[in-house]
C-alpha cells in the first residue's frame, strides 16, 4: 500500500446489520471488508476479510451497533487481521442514508444540522435511518477527528417531474408532511448507469433504460436519457415490487379494512407491511428468495405463488415504464435475486418480446458474473450488473472530501432545473425545509 494512497471506510448499517469495506482509493482496492449479522440477537455474527488475512468470525451475541463497529473497527487494526496501522490511516467514512426527505441533492459531510434532518425523517424510513444514525454516532465516537460523509439513497431521484411524484391525495398532505413519491436504492442505480456504460461502451443519455434492482429490497427505475423518471419504490421503501418482506403495491383501502378487522394501531400495522409480507408473508416460507424458490421446486403452492407474484409485479413494471419513456432500449438487472437467478430473469423477460426483449437461454442460465444474456440481434439487450455500492459510496464521500466544504445544497439554491428539459421538473420551486 502507498504511504499516501486515500482509504475510505464505508459503512452500511442495515435494520439488522451492518456492511463495511474499507476501500484503498487510487485502484479501489478493497483492503478489508464484512458483514455484522442479526444485530441485537443470540445469532449476531461477525464475519470480517482482510486483504491476504483469513477470514475471522466472531459470535457477538447481542451486541448493538456502537458494540459492533467497534469491534470491526479493531479488526481492521488488529496486529494479526487487520490491515492499516492504526486509524489516522482512514481518511473518512461514508455512510449510506436512506431518506433526507427534499432537503439535499447529494452526498454530505455531516454536522448536526444534517443529524437533524435524518431524524425527522425516521418516519419516512423506519426500518432504515434508525440503524443509520446509530451507525454514524458509533463512528463519530469511535472516530471523533474523522469525516463523515452522507450518501442517500434517494438523491438519484430528485430530478422526477412533478405529475411523477405527486399522489392523487389532498395537496395540502404534500405541503404539510412532504408525503410524496421519493425513490429508493438511488445509490445501486448511480452505480448501474454507469457500469451499464462502461461494460457496453454507451452513452445513456441516449438510451431509455429500465433497471431492475431485485434483492431483499427490490425497485424499479425508469432511467431516460440520463435521469430518473420515475421509480417504483415511493414515500418510503415499502411500494412498488413484492419484497423480501415487504408488502408493495397494495389498495390504500385495504390497509384501513385491516386495521380496523385486525384491530391493529398503526406500528402495529407498519410491522405486518415491512416485516410480514412479501414473499415472507405470501410463502410463509422465509424471507430467504433462496428458500423459497427451494420450497416451490419441492411442490410448495404457496411458495410457487409467492415467486409468480413477484415476477408478475416486475413485469408489469418494466411495460409500464416502457410506456412511460415511449420506448426501450435496454434492461438491466442487479441485487442478489437480479444477479444470481436465472430463472427470475427468464421469467421476468417472457412475453417482452414486442419490446424487443429476447433472452439467449444459455446466456442466462450459464452467466457468472456480469455481462450481456440476451440474444445478439435483439433489438433491446439484456444485461445483469453486480451492483457495488460501496464503490459509489467510496466515490462520492472522495468527492465531497475534495469539496472542501459541506457539500450540500438546499433545492431552493441548487438551480439548474429549466422547463426546456426533456422532461420538466419542479422540484427547484419546492420550498426548503428545516
Amino acid at each position: 500500500m502507498r504511504g499516501n494512497a486515500v482509504l475510505i471506510l464505508v459503512v452500511n448499517c442495515g435494520g439488522s446489520s451492518i456492511k463495511y469495506k474499507l476501500i484503498q482509493m487510487d485502484s479501489e482496492l478493497m483492503l478489508a471488508w464484512g458483514c455484522l449479522e442479526n444485530i441485537a440477537s443470540a445469532e449476531a455474527l461477525l464475519t470480517h476479510y482482510g486483504l491476504n488475512h483469513a477470514p475471522v468470525r466472531r459470535e457477538l451475541p447481542y451486541v448493538e451497533y456502537s458494540g459492533g463497529l467497534d469491534e470491526i473497527l479493531k479488526l481492521l487494526v488488529d496486529p494479526q487481521s487487520g490491515v492499516v496501522a492504526d486509524y489516522n490511516a482512514i481518511a473518512a467514512v461514508g455512510h449510506r442514508v436512506v431518506h433526507a426527505g427534499e432537503e439535499f441533492r447529494g452526498p454530505v459531510l455531516i454536522d448536526e444540522k444534517v443529524m437533524a434532518a435524518l431524524t425527522r425523517c425516521i418516519e419516512l424510513a423506519p426500518l432504515h435511518n434508525p440503524a443509520n444514525i446509530m451507525g454514524i454516532r458509533a463512528c463519530q465516537k469511535l472516530m471523533p477527528a474523522k469525516p463523515q460523509v452522507a450518501v442517500f439513497d434517494n438523491a438519484f431521484h430528485r430530478e422526477i417531474p412533478d405529475y411523477v411524484y405527486i399522489y392523487g391525495l389532498p395537496y395540502e398532505y404534500y405541503e404539510k408532511y412532504g408525503v410524496r413519491r421519493y425513490g429508493f436504492h438511488g445509490i445501486s442505480f448511480a452505480y448501474m448507469a454507469a457500469r451499464t456504460e462502461e461494460l457496453l461502451g454507451i452513452d445513456l443519455r441516449q438510451k431509455r433504460a429500465v433497471f431492475l434492482m431485485l434483492g431483499s429490497g427490490c425497485t424499479a427505475n425508469a432511467f431516460a436519457f440520463g435521469k430518473s423518471l420515475d421509480v417504483s419504490t415511493g414515500f418510503t421503501p415499502n411500494e412498488g415490487l413484492i419484497q423480501s418482506s415487504r408488502s408493495g403495491d397494495v389498495d390504500a383501502a385495504a390497509i384501513s379494512f385491516i386495521m380496523r378487522k385486525e384491530g391493529l394501531a398503526p406500528d402495529e400495522l407498519d410491522d405486518v407491511l415491512y416485516r410480514q409480507s412479501g414473499w415472507l408473508g405470501i410463502s410463509g416460507v422465509s424471507k430467504d428468495f433462496r428458500a423459497v424458490e427451494q420450497a416451490a421446486h419441492a411442490g410448495n403452492p404457496r411458495a410457487r405463488l409467492a415467486i409468480d407474484a413477484f415476477v408478475y409485479r416486475a413485469k408489469k413494471y418494466v411495460g409500464a415504464y416502457a410506456a412511460a419513456m415511449g420506448g426501450l432500449d435496454l434492461l438491466v438487472f442487479a441485487g442478489g435475486v437480479g444477479e444470481k437467478s436465472h430463472e427470475v430473469r427468464q421469467a421476468i423477460c417472457l412475453g417482452l418480446e414486442f419490446l424487443g426483449i429476447r433472452l439467449d437461454s444459455n446466456l442466462n442460465a450459464g452467466l457468472n458474473g456480469e455481462g450481456l444474456i440476451s440474444d445478439h440481434a435483439a433489438a433491446a439487450p439484456v444485461l445483469v450488473v453486480n451492483s457495488n455500492e460501496e464503490i459509489y459510496i467510496a466515490r462520492e464521500t472522495q468527492k465531497t472530501l475534495a469539496q472542501g466544504k459541506m457539500g450540500y445544497k438546499y433545492l431552493a439554491d441548487a438551480g439548474g432545473c429549466g422547463e426546456n428539459e426533456r422532461y420538466r421538473t419542479s422540484l427547484c420551486r419546492v420550498s426548503p425545509k428545516g
